[in-house]
């Protein structure tokens, strides 16, 4: 079992946690441990340093990810007859009407700044302390520093990215208030101007002493928080920066910044021993006896129907929950939808030699293929198939509707040939058979030694490839890109495919590198930034979406919570909420 560096330390008032008020910094200490007196050994100075990495990886499910996923074109979250319903929520993210009054436009905000509250207290104790003092050397104390730097842009680059007129708090220690909003291009330059002066001090992968440095920023993820900052340019501050965007990709992928390799199996980004992989630059340890939050309720754990958790053999936390699934490529009668965007699953199968395309299925000591949950799921025993919580034998298919009867005193449901007459496929309109899943992290059987193992992946080299493709991309260079493109593609199809694109990028049009972003980055986090930056956001259309009124929802308003408590100085609400 691989060592999880995220250990969680309780410190009795040595750190300030954020109540969900959000960036009015009071502060109270409960008991007489406080910064002054707290730091004894080199384990404390790593304690307080590790404190917003552990809240970070928190940051990555829940409010953040419904608010890039469920507003995009490929994640639903459906009423399936009375089933997460929740107050409309998820029908306001899906159509795009949401208001500052949905209580995830506050807690984005609060749990983002919540991070950024503890690095500023980190950065602060720790630029006070003397290294010798902890038997540290003083380049060790700068590169925690510049990780702490690093993680706080990471923190600033996601509010700018949802809510993009943000307060910049840099201090943490007697601070009463917060401080006026930032301009987007103050805001732009500041991310900039601190990843710039962090790389210098950060190891590179393979430096001494990085053998074991899963969980942990380096000059190639601080690169890559960079490389995304200048791709998303245009639409933060309306400047292209594609050009910067491509110097630093490709000097990662140059090793400039330490040797990484993209992966040649196409689930060992996501697999128990991804800490190993050449393709990981930044990742959360995950452990099933510890932190694991991309397997919890906020994320992929409530992205498969119910009972499959009997299906992988996994049964150390009951249930599944059909939260999350995508979203459908056909009508009720099987037809195709016409519309370009969405239809995630036919993306994948316009590629029909796709290895990712199978069934998911566990195959034993710690392997697994395919990537797809559809049709009838079989439990671990072979005994049953897998129901849903009403107890009709389930039928997955990537369609919406209502695909189950009654008969008798029992509900049934529809057949993989059966076509019901209800022909209503919207958000208010699902059952439990609507929607395929897919599963990019392996749920290993409870028996299986590294169940629940992963790293979460938040910064891949796939990434890097695919946005100096782009860029190239947009500069009339298809060829270039094509060839990025299927550097990585090339693990999902046997040798010699004709599904990677031709060596001019003939068939390489905007679209379908809107729609490879989509293939390679399915459910993972940014999809909605992907299709603000190609313009599709607001005036595209997809399954039950038709395009928005105007483009203020590109980015999401203040919650009411939060401008209720920021008063001094009083916040602006973003444009079209008031």
């Amino acid at each position: 079992m691989k060592k999880n560096l995220f250990r969680t330390y309780l410190i009795a008032g040595g750190l300030c946690v954020l109540s969900a008020a959000c960036t009015n910094l009071d502060e109270t200490l409960y008991d007489k441990v406080n910064s002054s007196n707290f730091f004894q050994t080199k384990d404390d100075v790593y304690r307080s340093f590790l404190r917003t990495f552990e809240h970070g990886y928190w940051t990555v499910q829940g409010t953040t990810f419904m608010m890039q996923e469920n507003t995009g074109d490929q994640i639903m979250t459906p009423n399936r007859q009375g089933h997460w319903y929740d107050g409309g929520t998820y029908y306001r993210l899906h159509y795009h009407t949401w208001t500052p009054q949905d209580n995830y436009t506050s807690d984005g905000w609060n749990n983002l700044y919540q991070g950024i509250a503890q690095a500023n207290n980190s950065l602060e104790d720790l630029r006070s302390l003397d290294a010798s003092k902890f038997s540290m050397t003083d380049a060790e104390l700068k590169q925690l520093i510049a990780e702490l730097r690093t993680m706080r842009c990471w923190y600033y680059i996601r509010l700018f990215d949802l809510y993009r007129n943000i307060e910049l708090v840099t201090t943490f220690k007697g601070e009463t208030k917060g401080v006026a909003q930032a301009t987007p291009k103050e805001t732009f330059t500041f991310i900039e101007t601190e990843l710039k002066e962090a790389i210098p001090d950060l190891a590179a992968k393979g430096d001494p002493g990085t053998e074991n440095f899963q969980g942990r920023w380096t000059k190639a993820g601080a690169g890559a928080l960079l490389a995304r900052l200048y791709l998303n340019a245009k639409v933060y501050i309306g400047e292209d920066h594609f050009n910067d965007c491509a110097v630093i990709c490709q000097d990662i992928i140059n090793n400039k910044y330490g040797n990484y390799a993209l992966a040649q199996r196409w689930d060992e980004p996501f697999d128990w021993n991804n800490d190993k992989s050449g393709e990981t630059i930044f990742a959360f340890p995950g452990s099933f006896g510890r932190t694991h939050w991309q397997y919890d309720g906020g994320m992929y754990w409530w992205g498969g129907p119910y009972k499959a958790s009997q299906y992988f053999g996994f049964t150390d936390w009951g249930n599944m929950n059909p939260k999350y699934a995508l979203q459908p490529g056909r009508d009720v009668d099987g037809n195709e939808y016409s519309f370009q965007l969405g239809k995630p699953f036919l993306k994948f199968a316009k590629y029909p030699d796709d290895v990712r395309l199978k069934l998911y299925k566990n195959l034993g000591n710690s392997t697994r293929e395919g990537m797809f949950l559809f049709g009838y799921l079989v439990y671990n025993d072979g005994k049953d198939t897998v129901t849903s919580d009403n107890g009709y034998t389930l039928y997955i298919r990537d369609q919406v509707g209502i695909f189950n009867r009654q008969v008798g005193d029992r509900l049934v449901s529809y057949g993989p040939n059966e076509v019901p007459s209800d022909k209503q496929s919207d958000m208010t309109h699902a059952d439990q058979n609507s929607g395929l899943y897919f599963v990019k992290y392996p749920f290993y059987p409870t028996d299986d030694a590294h169940r629940i193992e992963s790293d979460y992946a938040e910064v891949r080299l796939a990434e890097i490839y695919y946005a100096l493709a782009e860029c190239k991309f947009r500069a009339g260079d298809k060829a270039t890109a094509a060839t990025l493109l299927n550097a990585v593609r090339q693990r999902y199809y046997p040798s010699g495919s004709p599904s990677l694109y031709d060596a001019g990028g003939s068939t390489l049009t905007e679209q379908e590198l809107l729609d490879e972003w989509g293939r390679e980055f399915l459910g993972e986090g940014r999809r909605r930034t992907d299709l603000v930056r190609f313009g599709k956001f607001n005036s595209g259309t997809w399954w039950d979406k038709q395009p928005d009124g105007d483009d203020h929802t590109s980015i999401f308003p203040i919650g009411q919570n939060v401008m209720n408590v920021n008063t001094s100085p009083a916040l602006k609400q973003n444009p079209g909420y008031n």
